[in-house]
């Protein structure tokens, strides 16, 4: 199995999903630089609040990349180029946030989301994405709920964190 990427979705779907948190999407041509990508190609790259994806971008690394400009700090997204950062607490709120956004991108699910985040080689104490969402998420979801980003039924608050 192979991730799903960017070329594979409605890009407008992901667009109008990111456009709620005010995030620009910007669509690389194939073959070109990723700019502020972090990871390196092909994965997205973030710089302020515009994402940047080519069409084998996977989708897991676009949601992963805009959920930290979400979940970060008004001071860290004012600064924001290539290295999102963040500590424990907030890479485990970007990995839950990103499954729960999952749902709202047209041809992608968070059952794929999570079969992605698997095959791509995240990591996580129970071995599957899917286990530590349902089983092992606590923290997260608790951060989340704590910085305003999720509500406590698991429904996005479309909204930055303060």
């Amino acid at each position: 199995m192979s991730v799903l990427t960017c070329s594979e979705i409605p890009l407008k779907s992901l667009q109008a999903l990111l456009a709620r948190f005010s995030i620009k999407l910007e669509r690389v041509d194939d073959g070109q630089d990723i700019p502020g990508s972090w990871f390196g190609e092909p994965e997205a790259g973030i710089i302020s609040n515009k994402l940047y994806v080519r069409g084998d971008t996977p989708v897991h690394s676009a949601l992963h990349e805009s959920c930290h400009y979400i979940c970060m700090s008004e001071d860290r997204r004012a600064q924001l180029h290539t290295n999102a950062g963040g500590g424990y607490d907030e890479e485990n709120g970007v990995c839950f946030l990103s499954i729960l956004l999952s749902d709202f991108i047209d041809d992608f699910s968070r059952q794929r989301m999570f079969k992605d985040m698997d095959e791509w080689g995240y990591t996580f104490r129970l071995g599957s994405s899917k286990a530590w969402f349902q089983e092992d998420a606590t923290d997260a979801r608790d951060w989340l709920i704590l910085h305003g980003l999720i509500s406590n039924a698991l429904s996005p608050c479309w909204k930055l964190r303060q």
